[in-house]
């Protein structure tokens, strides 16, 4: 894959410290030199190359709504398709395949415990499927961030 150096710097250098402000991709650009249209437009780009899902916050769980780790037990042949159908929801962070019974893992966010219960109900009603809910009960710190170096 071939990247620009802008593209590189906004997935390398913003993986923590996303400017708190009004104006954050302008922001952004400032520390990189280069104008706010230039990180729209390269973000868009990484968007649509499947290399970036969304850049935001990340609150640590229950200080802000509710929210639970889920999986789900779905059969091979339905993967592409259940984890397709959980990914269009703008509930959901992120999900991922892991190599168990229950394969299709991910987060779900909602307002409150009653619009979480909800939107775990319509998945379970969409796919067919029932969702086991793991809600948090100890909260350990893991740092996702990575420091990329490109050859």
């Amino acid at each position: 894959m071939d990247l620009s150096p802008l593209e590189k710097h906004l997935l390398n250098d913003f993986q923590h410290h996303l400017p708190l402000s009004t104006q954050p991709y302008a922001d952004m650009a400032a520390q990189l030199g280069v104008s706010e249209a230039e990180v729209l437009s390269a973000l868009a780009r990484l968007h649509e190359q499947g290399l970036v899902s969304r850049v935001g916050a990340v609150f640590r769980p229950h200080s802000i709504g509710a929210s639970t780790l889920a999986a789900m037990a779905v059969p091979p042949e339905r993967l592409e398709a259940v984890a397709g159908l959980i990914n269009d929801y703008p509930n959901v962070n992120h999900n991922y395949e892991r190599e168990h019974e229950y394969n299709l893992w991910f987060v779900v966010t909602a307002r409150d415990e009653d619009e979480l219960c909800a939107v775990l109900e319509d998945m379970e009603a969409r796919t067919g499927m029932p969702i086991l809910a793991l809600p948090l009960i100890e909260d350990y710190h893991i740092d996702l961030g990575f420091d990329l170096r490109w050859t």
